[in-house]
């Protein structure tokens, strides 16, 4: 079936000049589709395709064409604004009370969307409280292409500063947003409907840190969950990390846009100690966390043969992943401090994930690749004159390597802070550590951490004089005095 069929135009209707505003679009034939909406979902309506309830369950092949056109023709302002003076909202709600048609209420909602693109019909949309909370009860449907649209929806509603708070206030009130966002996270395996759906999640941490704090804490508060049948169903006990984890796993081979959402996801976790110990405390210590970020790190993002201008593609990705793991690493840092503190004897860290050579490997890699495309961009910028816009784009591109820098070496300096003999060997013997990675670590590092460097140097020095004098010649800042 042609998903984008031609709107009819208002000359082919008998007596012309009925055109939707500045549109080709006919009133009357848009008139005549939502007249026979109200038909579809009237009980009184008997056709082959009715439930024994009365309510229509599939659609006709012509009205799903001509229903779909509407969809299209939506986007346009003209139509949008038609839509909303012949009340289609207060239609569209009599569709998803009485429908039973999967098909029609996704189309429905897709409408929706669409003429919430525009301010003042989003405004009056969101303004109704009855339609409002009609939507939210539409993320517990059990098809995937309404909670897309759903999603859609909410988001485009979300990213209109005059209409978010609206929004946030009605989501941080109807509990089973949480319950009915995390299921899909948890158990969808539609990529498309993940990534929006991590999209709106971002979008509401972003906007209000009480919501985030509380979907941080509370647990499910019991809300109807999809179900077939439509009877109630009790949804598990979900916890937001492993959520999210679970749908980054979905998404991350994919599309790596949606990696990059749930990662900031993350990310907007841990600005609150509550999201820290959210990640850090469940009941596998965040051990799945920390895998699946070493994992990206390590074997995905940056990698040996990728060219340096990946740095830059990968930029905020990357900046989230490390920032998580940074925060990560810090919370353990500072629980095996306590644990010392208390024993009053120095203790080996007992985490998984501290001391791992690999990832200081290629912490110490994505400071080379920034190295090496900064003397790409120094180099083309000589070559040819930039315009005043290309300037803006290049100090925002550089605004954002510059975060990603400092997340980098805050982390490398606490892991090499903590490294021993042993650990120092180790990364010799595989080959992350050499004189081309440390100097390229010392000069990042310096001067801003003289501290972590010098601490690496002395360990350094018990487990290769050599190289250790080797940087010594090199940054004489770092030489010991007797």
């Amino acid at each position: 079936m042609d998903r984008n069929p031609s709107p009819p135009s208002s000359e082919a209707e008998e007596g012309g000049g009925d055109a939707v505003g500045n549109t080709v679009y006919s009133k009357h034939w848009l008139f005549s589709i939502l007249t026979r909406l109200i038909e579809v979902i009237s009980p009184e309506k008997t056709e082959p395709t009715v439930s024994p309830e009365g309510i229509q369950t599939e659609l006709d092949e012509e009205m799903e064409n001509d229903i779909c056109k509407v969809w299209d023709m939506s986007m346009d302002e003209d139509v949008a604004l038609f839509l909303q003076e012949f009340n289609a909202p207060d239609i569209f709600m009599g569709v998803f009370a009485k429908s039973k048609c999967p098909r029609l209420t996704e189309i429905c909602v897709g409408i929706l969307g669409n003429m919430a693109c525009f301010q003042d019909i989003c405004m009056s949309i969101s303004k109704d409280e009855n339609l409002g909370q009609v939507l939210l009860q539409r993320l517990c449907d059990s098809d995937s292409p309404t909670l897309l649209e759903t999603s859609r929806l909410l988001l485009t509603c979300l990213s209109q500063p005059e209409v978010a708070n609206v929004w946030v206030e009605r989501i941080r009130e109807n509990p089973s947003v949480y319950d009915c966002v995390c299921f899909i996270m948890s158990s969808s395996t539609n990529v498309e409907l993940l990534v929006k759906v991590g999209e709106v999640v971002d979008k509401l941490f972003d906007l209000d840190e009480e919501l985030m704090l509380n979907w941080i804490k509370n647990g499910t508060c019991r809300s109807v969950g999809p179900s077939v049948d439509d009877s109630p169903e009790e949804l598990p006990d979900f916890k937001i990390v492993p959520c999210i984890l679970e749908a980054a796993k979905q998404v991350r081979s994919d599309n790596p846009e949606g990696l990059d959402v749930y990662m900031h996801i993350l990310q907007l976790l841990t600005t609150v100690d509550e999201g820290i110990q959210a990640i850090v405390q469940a009941p596998d210590g965040g051990k799945e966390t920390w895998s699946l970020l070493y994992d990206l790190v390590c074997h995905e993002l940056c990698q040996p043969d990728d060219p340096p201008i990946v740095v830059q593609e990968q930029k905020t990705v990357l900046a989230s992943i490390l920032s998580v793991l940074s925060a990560m690493f810090a919370s353990q840092t500072e629980q095996e401090s306590t644990k010392m503190r208390k024993s009053n004897v120095k203790l080996p860290f007992s985490s998984y994930f501290v001391l791992d050579m690999p990832l200081i490997g290629s912490l110490i890699r994505i400071l080379q690749y920034m190295e090496g495309y900064g003397k790409r961009s120094v180099d083309n910028s000589k070559e040819s004159e930039q315009q005043e816009t290309g300037r803006a784009d290049l100090n925002e591109e550089d605004f954002h390597l510059k975060i990603l820098k400092d997340i980098c070496c805050e982390l490398l300096s606490n892991m090499l802070q903590e490294l021993t003999k042993e650990n120092t060997l180790e990364g010799l013997h595989q080959g992350h550590l050499n004189e081309q990675t440390c100097s390229c670590a010392f000069q990042n590092l310096l001067p801003l951490y003289f501290a972590s460097v010098e601490s690496f140097l002395e360990v350094l020095r018990e487990a290769d004089q050599t190289l250790a004098d080797s940087l010594e010649k090199r940054f004489p800042s770092l030489k010991v005095h007797a």
